[in-house]
């Protein structure tokens, strides 16, 4: 943020008002009678969408380039390390579990640490916690090295969900259902990126340098963080009404547009989020079906994800129609010797890169029934349709029609996606906000460690159970989401 000096010299006034607020905050919470007061909500809501707001989107956005690259790094890299160090299935699928265990694990943590310590320092400490161990992966001399260390990765990019948070309580009400889901393409743009380089580096150098690219972005984003200014509704709850007021002055400068006029005013909350307020009865409906959503989402997404690396890897294009089994020891032989060395070519490459495409392609339709059908029903509607394309697999396509299922099999669960975190966003009130998106994002990583040993070891045995399990989590999604007991289209934030 601005230098202090700057800020004395730009604008003595406003210094010296902030300062005046400090004080008198922490003498007496009342203001004078007469006295017009503010809150950070108000302040947001009058200065409006800006040039900040476009500079907040892209950076916090490209967190997603950073994370999207990390997190898929694992589906192209597989067939590789699968062949370096002869892995079984089962190996393979517990590199992604792994990585989502690590996740699982730091996000409770960090949600916890950035509720007391500020979001914008956590996020911070991620960024580097994952750039580093993801260098580092880059020269495991063995598969447990590899195994560790990408769980350490996962660790850090848990920590990104903090700018998803900070993007969220700077953004005006109006704002915040069409923005968010615009973040999407910022995944997308890392998903594409990192299969883009795979089909040119796994080939030409190798996997090791693959990673240590992956990692440039995240490395670069460190450095236009001090862009970023801490959550002023952060601010405000910790009682640092004087940095708050700073924040959304400066804010209210790079829009042009003027303060709300008064004091900014919010009594200090003396609680901060506890787990026992998620569970608390007032909300402990709405916190049981979130996490069953979650779950259920990520299991699914991740699902394809990974479910069609494998079937490109295994061209199981025609359901489980392998050759038929009468010389079934050569062919299981074959199949299942752990040297089982099938590299991607081009064609899977670009079978990846058009369903990943998928993720945006249902976004401008989700962002209008989002807004207008409000965030249950929509998230029921894109659930049930999930649940039926899972299904649409088991039939016997040629590979473009393959290829089209996987398009808006992804295309559902991004929207999916979208819509649950919009609604954990908006659901909780402050205090509870990193919590809450906390402990779900956790479960959410608990669907994601259960998801490879169904894509990548059941698939293989049962290509129609694996198929039928995803199908049913999703039906059980998708009443969840349409009985959830609170509405929060339009509704302000708490």
């Amino acid at each position: 943020s601005i230098p202090a000096g700057a800020e004395m010299a730009t604008a003595p006034k406003e210094a010296e008002n902030a300062i005046g607020l400090e004080e008198m905050h922490k003498e007496r919470k009342e203001p004078p009678k007469g006295q017009k007061t503010f809150t950070v909500e108000e302040a947001v809501e009058t200065i409006g969408f800006g040039k900040f707001h476009i500079m907040l989107f892209l950076i916090m956005g490209s967190t997603g380039v950073a994370e999207a690259m990390e997190i898929m790094l694992i589906a192209v890299v597989s067939p590789l390390i699968r062949c370096e160090w002869q892995l079984q299935d089962w190996q393979v699928a517990l590199v992604t579990t792994m990585v989502f265990f690590g996740y699982m694990v730091f996000s409770i943590v960090l949600g916890l640490l950035a509720d007391r310590y500020g979001r914008w320092k956590i996020l911070l400490l991620s960024f580097l916690w994952a750039a580093y161990f993801s260098l580092l992966t880059s020269f495991a001399p063995s598969y447990v090295w590899f195994v560790f260390l990408r769980a350490m990765v996962g660790g850090g990019v848990s920590g990104h969900a903090q700018g998803l948070i900070i993007k969220t309580e700077f953004l005006p009400t109006k704002y915040r259902g069409y923005m968010l889901p615009l973040s999407q393409v910022f995944w997308l743009a890392g998903s594409l990126l990192i299969i883009g380089l795979a089909s040119v580096v796994n080939p030409a150098i190798g996997w090791r340098w693959l990673i240590r690219i992956a990692s440039i972005p995240g490395i670069l984003l460190i450095l236009v963080f001090k862009f970023i200014p801490e959550s002023a509704r952060y601010n405000v709850s910790t009682g640092n009404v004087g940095a708050a007021l700073a924040t959304l002055q400066r804010i209210a400068r790079m829009n042009g547009a003027a303060m709300p006029e008064g004091q900014l005013r919010e009594p200090a909350k003396e609680r901060r989020g506890r787990f026992k307020d998620l569970i608390h009865p007032k909300y402990l409906r709405t916190t049981l079906q979130i996490w069953i959503i979650w779950l259920g989402i990520a299991f699914a997404y991740y699902g394809v994800i990974l479910a069609s690396a494998e079937l490109l890897e295994r061209d199981l294009v025609c359901g489980s129609a392998a050759p038929p089994l009468q010389d079934s020891t050569d062919v299981s032989e074959e199949s299942h010797s752990p040297c089982h060395c099938h590299l991607f070519g081009p064609a899977a490459y670009q079978t990846m890169i058009i369903s990943t495409v998928g993720e945006i392609a249902l976004n401008p339709v989700n962002i209008l029934s989002i807004n207008l059908l409000g965030r249950r029903l929509s998230l029921c509607i894109t659930m049930g349709c999930t649940a039926l394309f899972f299904l649409l697999l088991n039939i016997c396509t040629s590979s473009t029609g393959m290829v089209g299922f996987l398009f808006m099999l992804r295309a559902l669960v991004s929207a999916n996606f979208n819509t649950i975190y919009i609604y954990t966003a908006e659901v909780y009130p402050t205090t509870m906000r990193a919590l809450g998106m906390g402990t779900s994002g956790s479960l959410c990583r608990v669907g994601a460690m259960v998801a490879p040993f169904i894509s990548q070891v059941l698939m293989s045995a049962s290509f129609v159970g694996a198929l039928c399990l995803f199908s049913s989590v999703c039906i059980i999604c998708a009443i969840s989401a349409v009985t959830l007991p609170i509405e929060t289209k339009g509704r302000a934030l708490q």
